[in-house]
């Protein structure tokens, strides 16, 4: 997370995911009220709240002379209620007792030219980091361990990401719980799968990891057991589909076509992908299968079952049929 210098009794949160964006703002107000025990905290909503409530806020009261006044969509503040922001951002820069002001901004460009003017006049940016690609959301779960004190498997690890990468919050709380209930150092694969069985998705990456290594009978025995206890075919159609991308791309580092970075895949991950045997042919022929199966799957007369049979086989076979 970065800062920059300016007046610290007015934060602006800024931008990113916005699990990490609410948790930035809620540890900031944390860490106030600890260096503040006497202060207020006083909550607003810039989408409603106007430059009296504001005013009001960082003011002293019967109750306490300080305050920590979290003011959320600061994007959606209007005019009056900005010029009272930086007007305070300037006032309070030398005094040591003033109320800590921290905001929280999504990002974009609703409302940046408030939180430009905020910074220009002293108020500091904590900018939250977005966790868009890959390589982030991987970055995030191994820095989430570390704060902890802990480490965790390059394999564990992206199982969290392949798996929640998409909910920050369960991501983070997966992370916390796992430390909380296991000594392992480093926490390893099978620590992970074991918080992990009942989703969906650790089913299907099972089904394809079994498929990918050419374990016909044990893909198809895997995926029929899986959908016999609840697990929809999609879901199994889309963790095969992710395979087939991980080949994809790693095939087209290696020929050159494009470069790690732009893969989205760390380098220990490229490497860990088995390219023996793979043409672009019979990759094309699994992607057709799949998007077949898909559309089987999506349709009242479909037959997923057999399209998800089909897949498998045409998968392990590496497109040869």
């Amino acid at each position: 997370m970065a800062k920059q210098a300016g007046n610290s009794a007015f934060r602006v949160v800024f931008g990113g995911d916005a699990y990490l964006n609410e948790r930035t703002a809620r540890e900031l107000c944390d860490k106030a009220l600890k260096d503040r025990p006497d202060a207020e905290l006083i909550e607003l909503d810039a989408a409603s709240a106007d430059r009296y409530a504001f005013d009001e806020a960082v003011s002293p009261s019967l109750l306490a002379e300080t305050a920590v006044v979290r003011v959320d969509n600061l994007q959606s503040a209007d005019e009056k209620l900005g010029e009272a922001m930086v007007a305070y951002v300037r006032e309070s820069k030398d005094d040591p007792n003033a109320s800590i002001v921290i905001c929280r901004h999504e990002g974009g460009s609703k409302g940046k030219r408030l939180a430009d003017q905020l910074f220009r006049a002293g108020a500091v940016k904590e900018e939250v980091p977005d966790l868009k690609k890959p390589e982030a959301k991987l970055n995030f779960v191994i820095s989430r361990f570390e704060r902890m004190g802990r480490r965790v498997e390059p394999l564990a690890a992206q199982q969290l990401v392949d798996v929640l990468g998409e909910r920050t919050g369960e991501l983070d709380a997966m992370c916390r719980q796992l430390c909380f209930d296991f000594d392992d150092d480093p926490i390893g694969l099978n620590r992970v799968n074991q918080y992990l069985t009942a989703n969906a998705q650790v089913t299907g990456f099972a089904v394809a990891d079994a498929a990918m290594e050419g374990r016909t009978a044990d893909a198809i025995v895997m995926m029929r057991s899986a959908v016999e206890q609840g697990t929809a075919p999609i879901a199994l159609i889309g963790a095969l589909a992710a395979k087939l991308r991980n080949v994809a791309k790693a095939s087209a580092v290696k020929t050159g076509a494009i470069s790690a970075s732009e893969a989205g895949m760390p380098s220990w991950m490229l490497k860990r992908v088995r390219l023996g045997g793979w043409t672009s042919q019979g990759l094309s022929n699994c992607i057709r299968t799949l998007a077949w199966a898909d559309e089987q799957s999506k349709s009242n007369g479909g037959d997923p079952m057999y399209a998800l049979e089909r897949s498998i086989e045409t998968i392990a076979a590496k497109g040869r049929r």
